[in-house]
């Protein structure tokens, strides 16, 4: 088939089209990344909340309360949360051209419908261990608390928006430089200790925190608990700051792969 005619199929390709080719992607990544017994999902859960157990038990051990609230456990929850839940996000988004290579090759088959696919598994995955977790976490705790859900979903909003971006525009530094994977890899270990996750944004002394600051997570994080503990109102936060590092990134990765994508696959 000529390019002039493969061209032509992806133009002549309807939304019905499109959407069965995402479905069809989806189910293909269920299979693949979860397999076809439930023992994936149930990793999908066990990974965050063995590392909450971890945290709390620790630091249980030499503090008598956490930075906010009474409880441990649901303090970091509302920290490693967000930070897996981006990390599995833009992780799997920026992997999105090599592992549908095979399937970019039909006409049917763009490579936004691979992006599409693995975000749209990725958020069902994400947000229900998220609800898993917190929920089990307040019915063992049994700790009254008042929650803003404005807040929480703003938070995961700015999260969505930050993922998507960093991970569309990493799906095509991998695709053209496969050793940016690593680096990236390398990149994001620190995020764990300068993401907020330990301790308060607050505590920490200038000027660190000036350049703290500019760690979009930070933000997200100190949003998700502003929506958990209604007393804390974290000043620092900027909601469009993430959400434009998103933007930005998501449109730069969007306009490079749908120029160079199809000669990078083809090399």
């Amino acid at each position: 088939m000529s390019t002039d005619q493969t061209a032509d199929l992806r133009e002549q390709r309807t939304p019905f089209a499109s959407f069965r080719a995402i479905m069809a992607l989806v189910l293909r990544e269920i299979t693949t990344t979860y397999g076809r017994s439930p023992g994936g999902y149930v990793w999908a859960v066990l990974e965050p909340a063995a590392g909450i157990a971890l945290l709390t038990v620790i630091f249980s051990i030499g503090f008598r309360s956490p930075p906010l609230g009474t409880v441990f456990s649901l303090f970091y929850a509302t920290g490693i949360l967000p930070l897996l839940m981006y990390g599995d996000l833009s992780g799997k988004l920026g992997q999105s051209m090599q592992f549908s290579r095979a399937l970019l090759a039909y006409p049917r088959v763009t490579f936004v419908d691979a992006l599409i696919a693995r975000l749209l598994l990725g958020l069902v995955t994400q947000l229900s261990v998220n609800c898993i977790v917190v929920i089990f976490i307040l019915s063992i705790s049994n700790v009254p608390t008042t929650f803003d859900f404005t807040k929480i979903v703003t938070a995961y909003t700015m999260l969505i928006f930050l993922a998507t971006g960093i991970g569309t525009l990493n799906s095509f530094l991998i695709l053209s430089y496969p050793i940016w994977q690593t680096a990236w890899a390398i990149l994001n270990r620190p995020l764990f200790i300068i993401s907020c996750v330990f301790f308060l944004f607050e505590a920490v002394p200038e000027p660190y925190s000036n350049y703290l600051w500019y760690n979009p997570l930070v933000h997200i994080v100190g949003m998700m608990r502003d929506g958990y503990y209604p007393f804390y109102h974290p000043n620092f936060v900027s909601v469009a700051y993430p959400i434009l590092v998103g933007l930005v990134t998501m449109m730069a990765g969007l306009f490079l792969l749908r120029r160079y994508h199809r000669e990078m696959m083809d090399k």
